[in-house]
């Protein structure tokens, strides 16, 4: 069986299902049904076979290395190509810094007692310095 198709092969668009069928009895049923997204979908077969090459390697690219005969640079660009496919950028995850428990509980003890307000306290557990906005916040 094929993987369901997600976008239209003529117009790229966003399909639709409107017919669902049971093999077993032999009933279909028509209406306009929402398909629960399948992310790997988004792939090619030769993507997903790398996927669980991937997979059954644990993530380690030096035992691809050996398995697919393909130097590092090879396989990270693929990861990086599957990685985007699948509605990710790499290397843009949140870098907000980590606080201890103890800065944390300090900037809720001065939430508490007053000293700042609860905005400049989200600024703060986000890692930034009193007075900096987000850029959403601007906008």
């Amino acid at each position: 069986m094929r993987p369901m198709l997600e976008k239209c092969p003529v117009c790229d668009s966003k399909l639709l299902v409107t017919r669902l069928y049971c093999p077993d009895c032999d009933t279909s049923i028509e209406g306009h049904f929402s398909a629960a997204s399948n992310a790997f979908g988004r792939l090619s077969p030769e993507q997903v076979q790398f996927v669980l090459t991937f997979v059954r390697c644990e993530g380690r690219l030096n035992r691809m290395e050996e398995e697919l005969r393909l130097s590092y640079p090879t396989l990270r660009s693929r990861l990086l190509e599957i990685i985007r496919a699948l509605g990710f950028e790499p290397g843009r995850e949140e870098q907000s810094p980590r606080l201890s428990a103890e800065e944390r509980l300090r900037i809720l003890e001065d939430l508490s007692a007053g000293r700042i307000t609860s905005e400049e306290a989200q600024a703060r557990l986000r890692g930034k310095k009193s007075g900096e906005e987000d850029a959403a916040e601007k906008e």
